[in-house]
């Protein structure tokens, strides 16, 4: 669920007496807890619960341990990806209905239904100017219509949240308004422009918030029509600009988000590019030291790089040698597999028979015992075999970033990654090429 970002009036930490959040889930069987959560700039506190009774209702006392703030209610698992976000200003009770088609509204509680009613008129004059746009319109009257009224909202939200802390979020989503006509391609650059000009990454009511991370991700992945990696590392550059005022845990927070992304993407040049240039350096400052041992580990392993080495038998069965004293073939097939890996099974008879001859194969198995790998690995004599025991916690899986298995890496005889196919269709495709 797309989350609402809800905010929250400035008070001092002052006793204003219990107040509730209630509300009615639907349809009720969906739903047994919902659980309270304080939001900070640095992760969220457990509260408090409610029971979701058979009507779909529940109710939570924000006691005087619930201060002023930004609060959080997740009300199914995973939790990240349920749950929406609301105010509390220690001052009046919050009441929601939520909707599994319909989603979230807040029947009180006049700060989270002031953002709720400036987020909805926001996206209908967003709309109108995407048609607008889309129509290929030169109609200028039009456009000033429509940016009058884009400027007039603003204004009015801004006056109505005068005293409130809707007012801090409301204020930094202040959009870029023409004055005057502009083509599609004139206002999208001013637009993308103008998008941090705001945004203060060191308030920490924004910090609080998903308002962050919707803006950044909105600005680096949402607002370029040919994205490339030049465009992406000038964007990175703004944004690492724009947050230059702002504390070192909120520029990792948001730059390991952004770094995230683009390894989904396997955008190995780009995510790399954040780690080189900025997220390293940031994680050393601030020890992060889990978050340094990530990044060196998907860097050494990327397409270009040369992996860990480690050691294997010796193909004379005189000892062991290492991956990097190996002179054996043109090319290095590395397999990540196991015994007990129904798929692996499936997949190594079909390995061996696309491996032309100037390939060599070292399979690494990922084993809790060597009891069934042993009778496996007779079937691929030809295969340089390493036994890999704890499984996922040997030192060679983590070291080469391996979550899952058949996991398949393709090094040149100098022992550079060249390819790391991401199934047997594609490792047909790259040992062809």
């Amino acid at each position: 669920m797309k989350n609402i970002l809800c905010f929250i009036l400035l008070l001092p930490a002052v006793i204003f007496g219990q107040h509730q959040i209630s509300g009615v889930f639907s349809p009720a069987s969906d739903y047994t807890y919902v659980l309270l959560y304080q939001a900070t700039p640095n992760g969220t506190n457990y509260m408090n619960k409610g029971e979701v009774k058979s009507d779909g209702s529940f109710s939570i006392t924000l006691d005087a341990t619930v201060i002023p703030g930004m609060y959080k209610l997740v009300y199914a698992l995973p939790p990240e990806d349920y749950n929406f976000n609301f105010i509390y200003n220690g001052k009046e009770n919050i009441a929601l209905t939520f909707d599994t088609e319909k989603g979230l509204e807040f029947t009180e509680s006049n700060e989270n239904k002031l953002w709720s009613s400036y987020t909805k008129s926001m996206a209908l004059v967003n709309t109108a100017i995407g048609n607008f746009y889309s129509k290929d319109s030169a109609d200028e009257n039009a456009f000033k219509d429509i940016f009058k009224t884009l400027k007039e909202t603003q204004e009015a939200y801004e006056k109505a949240s005068m005293g409130t802390m809707a007012s801090t979020f409301i204020r930094a989503n202040k959009p870029y308004i023409p004055e005057g006509y502009e083509d599609i391609s004139t206002y999208s650059t001013h637009l993308k422009k103008t998008y941090f000009d705001n945004v203060d990454f060191s308030n920490s009511l924004l910090q609080s918030s998903d308002f962050l991370a919707d803006r950044v991700m909105a600005y680096v992945f949402g607002m370029t029509l040919s994205a490339n990696n030049d465009g992406y590392k000038k964007d990175i550059d703004t944004l690492v600009r724009a947050m230059e005022k702002s504390h070192g845990s909120v520029k990792i927070t948001l730059l390991q988000m952004v770094w995230q992304r683009f390894t989904e993407l396997e955008n190995e040049t780009m995510a790399n590019y954040i780690t080189n240039n900025y997220l390293f350096d940031l994680a050393k400052q601030m020890k992060y030291e889990q978050l340094v041992e990530v990044l060196e580990s998907y860097k050494n392993n990327s397409i270009g790089n040369k992996p860990q080495d480690f050691k294997i038998p010796d193909l004379n069965n005189e000892g062991t040698t290492t991956l990097y004293n190996l002179n054996t073939a043109q090319q290095y097939l590395i397999i990540f597999w196991s015994s007990s890996c129904s798929h692996c099974l499936d997949e190594l008879p079909k390995v061996r028979a696309l491996v032309p001859k100037n390939t060599q194969v070292i399979a690494i198995g990922l084993e809790d015992e060597s009891e069934n790998w042993q009778k496996e690995i007779k079937n691929y004599p030809d295969f340089i075999h390493v036994l890999g025991l704890e499984k996922w916690n040997n030192t060679i899986v983590k070291a080469y970033n391996v979550n899952a298995t058949p996991t398949y890496m393709l090094l040149d005889k100098n022992k550079t990654i060249i390819a790391k196919p991401y199934d047997l269709e594609a490792l047909t495709l790259a040992l062809k090429q």
